[in-house]
């Protein structure tokens, strides 16, 4: 289904408000206190870097992060938009310029208060690139954030866009129009942090101080996280449980085997060899619904051969349409995954199955052919080409697939580099270490085709500052994501963001796959399990008998 995010994309030129539009629901069990019985088990992986927001990319980290801080806003299950430790979000000048008013009362788990402060101190800290955080692009619209990139840039420099007139208001000044920032305001990178953060943030990460619905309890590293219901959260996830105990595996096998022992309450990493059978399984609870995942492979644009020149878009665009989608889809993934067809997922605002050059994510052997002796007639590629994995995922099945899919059509060595563990290989594609093609994907951050195009492809997302970690920069690409940015409706910036799609089915960036629907199972004692706009369970709604 297509839906409409009507306050995804606020009207350029308009003051608009953003006013509360949804409470929290009441707990219906558990004290809150460590005490509580209904501890809900869920299936975790080991985070790649410590609990910090502004450095928090990947999974592993983010559902932990995101259970334990709460930020201006947050995002309702069809992707509306509700304000949270925000009173009100105001947009003045062309979408160049907000005040945001922040609720008094909001505390961290400390006991210190949450101000303004705590949200500009934060957004300082990640968008200066001294301090080296993986979500510093999320920042780049606000006047100041080129200075804080420089090589030398003092450690202590701040956004010279960011006020605080008082210590629940925060002025906004940005250097170009940005419609979609209240959108993204309520992702990790723009969570408030108390000052112990700053202090030191390496104890910090280990042991974090926040604001959300849960309270931080411990981090036995590869083994769980645990956190606690927080009796002073004050926004609109309560918690019908007791807390939550993020249980690290490095096997989505291991996990649901533990599941149906008894010893899992829950998980949404169903590993293939249970696709087929999980929904028929009369010991557990299965859910199957369209979610916003995408899965994708990267090829770094430093990788011999396929640079971003007309020798590289021939052989990213021969491989791509080396790929039997398709079959590999209903072989390997069981009717949980479709296609792709653009590089949005289905359920966002913007996706199309109709945009110019999209053939090239179509299965077309004697084209793929055609287009990789093209490319040898430029320069003769040699060796093998490979598509690097962390062996504790679910990747391996889809990459020796897609793999032997390459091989047959094109008639090369193509095969899958496993490596050992997801915080290995999260490390290396982190600091453009890869010298191989690579698995890759997406759960979005905020409901907006934003943030599966500009978080991900955008030159200010390059270069170890965003989530563009094969470092593509096409200046075409920049400049109609800025379109869309200054666009005055949803519309329009579709129309920008859609013309930025088609130029990145020429360059190939990333190769789409698929789009994966939310998969999870439970135990028959547990109830609540919901679904996010993007495809992710609902932690908070999660409750047992």
């Amino acid at each position: 289904m297509k839906k409409k995010y009507g306050t995804a994309l606020l009207a350029a030129g308009a003051a608009i408000v953003m006013l509360l539009s949804g409470c929290g629901t009441s707990s219906t069990s558990g004290s809150g206190t460590e005490a509580g019985s209904n501890i809900i088990s869920v299936y975790g992986s080991e985070p790649a870097h410590p609990l910090f927001p502004g450095n928090t990319t990947e999974a592993g980290g983010g559902k932990v992060v995101d259970q334990l801080f709460a930020g201006l806003v947050t995002y309702g299950s069809d992707g509306s938009i509700h304000n949270e430790v925000a009173q009100s979000i105001t947009s003045s000048d062309n979408a160049t310029h907000y005040v945001i008013k922040i609720k008094k009362g909001w505390k961290f788990t400390d006991g210190t208060p949450v101000t303004a402060h705590s949200f500009v101190d934060a957004w300082n800290y990640t968008a200066n690139s001294a301090n080296k955080q993986a979500s510093a692009s999320f920042f780049n619209t606000i006047e100041g954030y080129d200075a804080l990139q420089a090589a030398d840039v003092d450690p202590k420099a701040t956004l010279s866009g960011l006020s605080t007139p008082d210590d629940y208001t925060i002025d906004v000044k940005l250097s170009q129009s940005d419609s979609a920032f209240p959108v993204k305001s309520g992702s990790h990178a723009y969570m408030p942090l108390p000052e112990s953060a700053f202090k030191d943030p390496k104890k910090f990460g280990e042991n974090p101080v926040s604001n959300g619905p849960y309270k931080f309890k411990s981090w036995t590293h590869n083994r769980s996280i645990e956190m606690v219901k927080n009796p002073d959260y004050k926004g609109n996830r309560v918690a019908k449980n007791d807390g939550l105990t993020f249980k690290i595996y490095t096997s989505p096998d291991s996990a649901y085997a533990d599941l149906k022992g008894g010893n899992l309450d829950f998980t949404n990493a169903i590993p293939a060899t249970q696709l087929s059978t999980f929904q028929n399984d009369s010991s557990i609870k299965a859910y199957n619904q369209p979610g916003g995942n995408t899965l994708t492979f990267t090829i770094p644009e430093s990788l011999e051969h396929f640079g971003q020149n007309e020798e590289g878009n021939l052989r990213r665009q021969a491989l791509s349409m080396a790929i039997n989608r398709k079959t590999i889809a209903e072989k390997i993934f069981n009717g949980t995954s479709t296609p792709a067809v653009d590089f949005l997922a289905k359920p966002i605002s913007g996706y199309s199955d109709s945009l110019k050059g999209n053939e090239v994510l179509t299965y077309n052997a004697a084209k793929a052919k055609e287009l990789w002796a093209k490319a040898d007639a430029i320069s003769k590629f040699s060796g093998e080409f490979k598509i690097a994995y962390n062996a504790d995922g679910d990747a391996k099945n889809w990459v020796e697939a897609v793999c032997n899919s390459i091989k047959n059509t094109l008639g090369i060595t193509a095969k899958g580099a496993a490596m050992a563990t997801s915080s290995e290989f999260l490390a290396d594609v982190d600091a453009g270490k890869m010298t191989t093609a690579y698995r890759s994907g997406w759960g979005p951050d905020y409901p907006s085709a934003d943030n599966y195009l500009i978080q991900l492809y955008a030159s200010s997302a390059a270069d170890g500052k965003g989530a563009n970690t094969g470092s593509y920069k096409n200046p075409k690409f920049d400049a109609l994501m800025d379109k869309a940015l200054s666009a005055s409706s949803i519309d329009e910036a579709n129309k920008y963001y859609q013309q930025g799609e088609e130029i990145l089915l020429q360059d190939l960036p990333a190769i789409p796959l698929w789009n994966q629907n939310a998969t999870a199972a439970s135990t028959p004692n547990v109830s609540g399990v919901e679904f996010d706009y993007g495809g992710g369970p609902v932690f908070t709604a999660l409750t047992k008998k």
